[in-house]
């Protein structure tokens, strides 16, 4: 045993599964990252360089993962509802009441200084306190109009790609976090079935030592390895019991916990209260539904007006008035906008969004549900393989010259 243990072929055979294993492993963690990596093209475009799979084609990949889950889990309807618009209302009312006379007078300060600062105390109390017991009913109007109209108003595929395709590390986060378990698996199953192939590429190599050998193995295993990893993580698509064993693709497997982290994502960073109310009023249909927030509110200024209308018109000037009702439309605007900034309102309503989100993406089908992850791997992939297959081969020549000292010619030769 001794004089096996020093004899230098010994250890050259033994590195041969080793370094298969090494092979294995540095080809699918390479595939992984330039999956995701970089972020923006680094080289030469279009041929000298490389951007990450993902992030080349952010829109494309958005606009799948959304098919595959948003657009099969929740109608725009639906995920409104949930938010529930009797809590943005009443959410409103309380953000805007406790501010009422500092946005009346920094209203009426810019467009009417000088008939504001000389109105009585007496007066300005009374428009503040119009205004107050004025606005639950109007805003409760509004979002109530909102409500019955959210289905044109909100465009909820285009929201969520536009959002994606502009932040393509979030965009990442979603299939890195989704497939954390799966990635990993892919990574440290190079290494197994590397030293698997290994063992074989030595057995042949003891009875075959063509100069092809080392390298075609090499080619084989940064090939095999990443293609075995995704058919174990895919195949089965439904449950097979062999014996005690439950036989399934391990991403199907882990459909429940699956489901919980990409909703978690989806409803606390892109479909908040904050970004559907922007998306609302900035979207497609922005001038419908900031024409709508204008009628709603426009009615404040002759319900504060009151019985000095007339006054205040004379006051105003006609054309003045009108554009005091421009003024308030515009102030409530930009007051919507900026009602939603409270963490925990957000949270919250993201929970209520997440729990129905959770058991539909859990009720999806094994073909349905692969669709999540899938994609990210079909994308190029036939590069990824080759990237791997050529470093492979470029390991197996470099095995064959500086661990067992030949060279190909002499081999040709």
């Amino acid at each position: 045993m001794t004089s096996l243990l020093s004899t230098p072929e010994f250890w050259q055979y033994l590195s041969i599964p080793v370094i298969a294993a090494l092979i294995g492993w540095s080809t699918n963690w390479l595939a992984i990252k330039m999956t995701f990596y970089p972020l923006e093209f680094i080289g030469k475009p279009p041929l000298l360089g490389w951007q990450g799979i993902i992030p080349s084609k952010a829109r494309k990949m958005a606009a799948i993962s959304v098919d595959a889950t948003i657009s099969k889990i929740g109608t725009v309807r639906e995920i409104f509802q949930q938010i529930d618009p009797k809590v943005l209302a009443t959410h409103i009312v309380h953000s805007v009441e406790p501010r009422i006379e500092e946005y009346v007078d920094e209203m009426m300060l810019r467009e009417y200084p000088t008939f504001w600062e000389n109105l009585p105390a007496s007066a300005r109390n009374m428009v503040y306190d119009r205004v107050r017991k004025s606005t639950p009913q109007l805003v409760d109007n509004l979002v109530e109009d909102v409500s019955d109209n959210i289905e044109d108003l909100l465009d909820i595929k285009g929201m969520v790609i536009e959002r994606l395709a502009s932040d393509k590390q979030l965009l990442n986060r979603i299939f890195l976090e989704c497939g954390e378990v799966e990635f990993r698996f892919i990574v440290n199953s190079g290494l197994y079935f590397g030293f698997l192939f290994g063992l074989i590429q030595m057995a042949v190599w003891y009875v075959y030592q063509s100069w092809w050998v080392l390298p075609f193995f090499g080619l084989l295993v940064g090939w095999a390895t990443n293609w075995i990893a995704l058919n174990v993580i895919f195949r089965p698509l439904h449950a097979h019991k062999v014996g005690p064993f439950r036989l399934q693709g391990l991403f199907l497997k882990r459909q429940p916990a699956v489901a919980e982290s990409f909703c978690h994502i989806v409803t606390h960073e892109i479909l908040t209260v904050g970004n559907i109310i922007n998306a609302i009023l900035d979207g497609p249909k922005g001038d419908r539904a900031r024409n709508m927030v204008r009628k709603h509110i426009k009615p404040l200024v002759d319900e504060t007006a009151g019985m000095g209308k007339a006054l205040t018109q004379v006051a105003f000037g006609p054309t003045g008035f009108a554009t005091l009702k421009n003024q308030v439309g515009e102030k409530a605007i930009t007051i919507s906008q900026t009602s939603f900034n409270n963490p925990v309102f957000e949270k919250d309503r993201a929970r209520a969004v997440e729990s129905i989100m959770v058991e539909r993406m859990v009720a999806l089908s094994s073909e349905e549900f692969q669709d999540l992850l899938r994609p990210c791997f079909q994308e190029d992939e036939i590069k990824l393989i080759l990237v791997g297959a050529f470093l492979g081969f470029a390991a197996g020549v470099c095995q064959l010259v500086f661990v067992f000292g030949q060279s190909v010619m002499s081999f040709v030769a």
